[in-house]
């Protein structure tokens, strides 16, 4: 994580997203802009929560992690989006773990700020209450998702998340075959299952593997695959 240190730049991602108005006169000085790398985690399961962060650019991948230690996506991400609005009306350490796709930025600002100046800013409390219930409802949805469907519709839905973004050209269609026991874990599937999976995407001239990494070859034939690509 890094904080960029740009007001001029804050302020457009505010106007941009038509959010100036959720946050009052008194909060605005504490707002911060932050960005991270791909594959850089924003927050992690089970940590203390301390911010409440805003999607402005990029594209960020949910998941869960059971006690077992199994992990299971729940679902990715683009602007706008908030990450830690459960957590700080809850008042509970985080609940999913959260990772950048692509090249991200965030605006952010302190739990502890937040309550100080804006804790009773009704356009705020509007703006997280929409945002969380659509969360349920889309929960609801992926979890549905994940017990229904078969291995190949998700990991067509997977693919194309992890793997476009239409603001980050360097995703470039491929994910690394090094990958491939997370991706396992995170659609989940078997190690060996998903390999035959993809085995029969190769086939079908869907995808292409080489050289380290799973090239996307037939972008339409994964997303009709994929029902619109459910993930999202």
């Amino acid at each position: 994580m890094k904080e960029i240190k740009d007001r001029e730049l804050l302020h457009h991602y505010l106007q941009a997203h038509q959010i100036e108005s959720i946050f009052n006169e008194e909060i605005m000085p504490y707002l911060s802009l932050y960005s991270f790398e791909q594959g850089e985690y924003i927050c992690s399961q089970g940590e203390t929560s301390q911010y409440l962060y805003v999607l402005v650019m990029g594209k960020i991948k949910v998941y869960t992690t059971s006690a077992e230690g199994k992990t299971l996506i729940l679902s990715f991400k683009t602007p706008l989006e908030v990450i830690g609005d459960i957590e700080y009306v809850q008042g509970i350490d985080i609940i999913n773990t959260v990772e950048a796709v692509s090249s991200v930025c965030m605006i952010g600002v302190h739990h502890s700020m937040l309550k100080k100046f804006a804790k009773d800013y009704s356009p705020l409390l509007q703006f997280l209450l929409n945002i969380i219930t659509h969360k349920f409802y889309l929960k609801n949805n992926s979890m549905s998702f994940n017990l229904m469907y078969p291995v190949e519709v998700r990991l067509a839905s997977y693919l194309l998340s992890v793997t476009f973004d239409e603001h980050d050209s360097p995703l470039k269609g491929r994910l690394s075959t090094s990958r491939l026991t997370d991706t396992a874990n995170l659609i989940g599937t078997s190690y060996r299952h998903l390999n035959r999976v993809i085995h029969q995407f190769c086939t079908d001239g869907l995808v292409e593997r080489s050289k380290g990494f799973i090239l996307i070859k037939d972008r339409e034939g994964l997303r009709s695959l994929a029902s619109g690509n459910i993930y999202e």
